[in-house]
């Protein structure tokens, strides 16, 4: 079955001399338990496109379908609702709360949602984030591949329908990144977890489903084990 379904999508900014095709046509679809990759150099579109099947960034043009519902059918407020029950986010930059501690900032978006987090299952999470024995460790007191995880294990909390992940390693080590790629690809595989992660390493995609390259707006398919 098909979790996401990209149409027609297309993003422009500027007009006329301005103008600038950001997203051209592009149209795919992933299946849950799917974890695919998106790559391409900086500048190509490919964050772009994550923002928008994040519904962070509206196309210009096109539709794009989270489990069967249109995302910009919706009204705004329905819509970050929407975003914030289905959809998880790893960025970059971690965005974690620097004031909360590991477990604190797990259970933040469930909290956010005035859902009680089950305390078995922050156990678990925390078990295979290989955090247990940090979870009153606050963000500045971990290194940046513990940050990272975190923020890999906050994204799975919810449960989401998708986790878009944007560069997860670009601010991390050859073995960091290596250890990032191996969680993403555990919660794939354990939790049935979709995931589209973007990175410019074409290094890092060796063991995903399907990989995809933008490359000035366009969307090709390059491979992977179920392309």
């Amino acid at each position: 079955m098909d979790i996401l379904k990209v149409v027609n999508v297309s993003k422009t900014y500027g007009s006329g001399e301005a103008k600038v095709e950001a997203l051209k046509r592009v149209s795919f679809s992933l299946e849950k338990g799917a974890f695919a990759a998106v790559v391409g150099e900086s500048g190509s579109g490919k964050s772009t496109l994550l923002h928008c099947i994040g519904a962070l960034d509206h196309p210009t043009s096109g539709q794009i379908f989270m489990d069967g519902q249109e995302l910009f059918s919706m009204k705004e407020q329905e819509r970050t609702l929407f975003r914030r029950r289905n959809i998880g986010f790893i960025f970059q930059s971690f965005q974690l709360i620097p004031e909360l501690n590991v477990e604190q900032n797990l259970i933040f978006p469930l909290l956010l949602d005035d859902k009680q987090p089950n305390p078995a299952e922050v156990e678990v999470m925390l078990d295979i984030l290989g955090l247990s024995e940090r979870r009153h460790h606050l963000p500045s007191q971990l290194s940046g591949g513990q940050q990272q995880r975190v923020a890999i294990g906050r994204a799975l909390m919810t449960k989401p329908k998708i986790i878009l992940a944007d560069e997860p390693t670009g601010n991390l080590d050859s073995k960091n990144s290596r250890q990032v790629i191996e969680l993403l690809t555990q919660a794939c595989r354990t939790y049935q977890q979709t995931i589209l992660m973007i990175t410019h390493n074409p290094s890092l995609v060796s063991g995903v489903d399907r990989v995809f390259e933008v490359r000035d707006g366009v969307l090709s398919e390059l491979g992977g084990s179920r392309a």
